[in-house]
């Protein structure tokens, strides 16, 4: 989607499609589910984990740390990734709202 036509939807239709991006592609899926599994990773171990290059998993975790479903904190030189759980129960809710008003409208 082209940034000059984001202003023609909702925000809240926005941050839908901004966090359904992240579910959007498997390697991203792999590697939310990796992050879930451990208290705090860095970028080396979900190359190791998920077997894509490093360049590779580091755009994947920007997409998903713009959708807010990340956290980062650097320890020494390096950036440790966890899910941010507050994000991820506020898309589920935002998901559950949306899907609800759907199910009322459907034929």
């Amino acid at each position: 989607m082209g940034a000059s036509k984001i202003n023609i939807h909702t925000k809240n239709h926005n941050k839908i499609a901004k966090i359904a991006k992240v579910f959007a592609h498997p390697a991203r899926v792999a590697i939310l589910y990796y992050i879930s599994k451990k208290e705090s990773c860095i970028c080396n171990d979900i190359v190791d984990e998920i077997g894509l290059s490093q360049a590779t998993i580091s755009q994947h975790l920007q997409v998903i740390k713009n959708a807010g479903l990340l956290k980062g904190q650097f320890k020494g030189k390096r950036l440790c990734y966890c899910i941010d759980i507050k994000k991820l129960n506020e898309f589920q809710d935002v998901m559950n709202r949306y899907f609800i008003k759907t199910q009322v409208n459907s034929c």
